[in-house]
């Protein structure tokens, strides 16, 4: 505990906190589907995956679950089709039909004097 505070110039107890955190890891697909694989494999215990790979057991059982309930979908199974394509001259060409209607009748309206000038 001297060593700790001699390195550290904290006390003892902030020096632990400071060893004992961990900063947040971000796993490559591979590695977690290696280790879900290992999961669903049962050769080991999850405590003993954990410790093998230093993941939590409650990473290693999500990653399974994940795994389990994507894995139709590498046989052919699609979650969702594609939405078809949306074609944008025939959105172009609506937008300017209903901007001519707009101006034809904001004109119309003027001239009725139903419209204020001031807009």
């Amino acid at each position: 505990m001297d060593n700790l505070l001699l390195r550290t110039g904290e006390e003892p107890e902030k020096a632990e906190q400071e060893m004992s955190r961990r900063s947040r890891r971000n796993h490559t697909p591979t590695f977690k589907a290696k280790v879900a694989l290992a999961a669903v494999r049962n050769d080991k215990t999850l405590a003993e995956l954990a410790k093998q790979f230093d993941v939590h057991p409650n990473q290693i059982t999500d990653w399974k679950n994940q795994l389990l309930e994507r894995a139709a979908g590498v046989f052919g199974e699609t979650a969702a089709k594609a939405p078809p394509p949306v074609d944008l001259k025939a959105l172009h060409a609506k937008i300017g039909e209903l901007a001519l209607e707009n101006d034809f009748l904001e004109g119309a309206l003027t001239k009725a004097g139903m419209l204020s000038a001031k807009r």
